[in-house]
């Protein structure tokens, strides 16, 4: 009989497809470009759409999280350039693709460069330094077109903050082929020049008309300039590569003129402020001192010195009297204890043993100390021990605790000698 062959569900077909085409990074993170059709975007927040070309079509979906960040009306017949990935509808078992990001394929390829070149700069540390700008600048350096709305901006602005402050417009092509070398040598120029910080930019336009400031030889001369740099390029909602290598990203050309520019009459005011606290602060610590001081003059120290003398001396004296006192009943209590343990002592001690009429009995070559009259024969030489003095002696004769004579030592005795 023949074995069925083992079959797989479609759910485990699908499955396996999907993670076949997740695994493959040719198919993750990639950008697309396509016309749009059949779009809808439902309740939910999600657009779903068509992207096609002459030749195939491939289903898409954008989820609301990431299509809250689009900032153009998607419709058909509009060409997308998206970055995605491409995964499994396990529900339906098709195919589609994820989409993370979309921008019109007319600023598509200008935004990819954009990404990209931002991407390398960060990762090289251009985006890192960030340098205080001075608080009070002497000179500003202006970096821009001599034609253009945003540098009579700037000077309005300066002029009218503090018109103290000297500005040296360096002009600058900032739109078009030419922008940027020309941007590159205006930095350079501005290395040699006695400016505290360097102003760049321009007024608003379109990404195509800021992209000189997107250009890496732009970004840079940024990077390498001594002088402190604040970037003024476009509007608010304008960013550029530039914008993120400056030490500060101003959001308009009068914005940055603000920001470089302390007010002199604010300053003045600050001044005038500080030097009254600083003055006040003074006149106050002279004031506490000078207190301080009528105080120790009128002390009995300085007054009365001698009264104060007489004081602590007598202190002296109460105290060397106290200490005297302490001394003696610490010692006396000494003596007490020391004359407690020697009783105890001599109580324990076997010489007051001995002067009451007792005495230690040792063997004469050992010392040993004889504790049974078992122990001993007649011959053996003792030494008897008295209160005053030791007493040699030679065992003759034994008897037990009631005077009788062991047998062993009756019959030695009747023994010839």
């Amino acid at each position: 009989m023949t074995e069925s062959p083992v079959a797989l569900s479609v759910s485990e077909v699908t499955s396996l497809v999907k993670g076949t085409l997740e695994g493959e990074p040719a198919l993750q993170n990639i950008w697309v470009r396509g016309e749009v059709s059949n779009f809808r975007r439902p309740s939910s927040g999600h657009l779903y759409f068509t992207l096609k070309d002459d030749r195939s079509r491939l289903r898409a979906v954008m989820f609301r999280s990431r299509a809250q960040a689009v900032t153009f009306q998607i419709e058909d017949g509009l060409t997308l350039l998206v970055r995605g990935s491409v995964s499994v509808y396990e529900a339906s078992g098709e195919y589609q693709f994820y989409v993370e990001e979309a921008v019109p394929a007319g600023q598509g390829a200008l935004y990819l460069t954009f990404e990209q070149l931002k991407a390398k700069l960060e990762a090289e540390g251009l985006f890192a330094q960030k340098r205080p700008l001075p608080f009070y600048p002497r000179t500003v350096a202006i970096i821009t077109s001599p034609t253009g709305a945003a540098v009579r901006d700037m000077i309005s602005v300066t002029r009218r903050r503090n018109p103290t402050v000297n500005l040296i417009i360096i002009p600058a092509v900032v739109q078009g082929e030419e922008a940027a070398p020309s941007i590159c040598q205006a930095f350079s120029d501005a290395q040699h020049l006695d400016a505290d910080v360097i102003i760049f930019g321009r007024g608003g336009g379109s990404l195509e008309e800021l992209w000189a400031f997107n250009e890496e030889s732009v970004a840079r001369a940024i990077f390498a300039s001594r002088i402190p740099t604040i970037s003024a390029v476009g509007h608010e909602t304008d960013f550029t590569i530039a914008d993120f290598v400056a030490d500060y990203r101003a959001p308009t050309p009068s914005a940055a003129a603000e920001v470089a520019v302390p007010e002199l009459r604010s300053l003045r005011e600050t001044l005038t402020n500080l030097m009254g606290r600083g003055s006040l602060a003074l006149k106050r610590r002279v004031t506490h001192h000078r207190d301080r001081l009528r105080l120790l003059v009128q002390s009995p120290a300085l007054t009365q010195p001698d009264r104060l003398l007489r004081e602590r001396r007598q202190r002296i004296d109460d105290l060397l009297q106290r200490a005297g006192s302490q001394a003696a009943a610490a010692l006396e209590k000494s003596r007490q204890r020391l004359q407690v343990a020697t009783a105890k002592l001599d109580s324990l001690s076997p010489l007051a043993t001995l002067a009451r009429g007792y005495a230690i009995c040792t063997r004469e070559d050992t010392r040993e100390i004889v504790r049974d009259a078992n122990s001993v024969r007649q011959g053996d030489r003792l030494l008897i021990q008295v209160a005053n003095g030791t007493i040699p002696a030679r065992v003759t004769r034994r008897t037990d605790k009631d005077g009788n004579v062991p047998a062993d030592e009756v019959k030695q005795a009747q023994l010839p000698l």
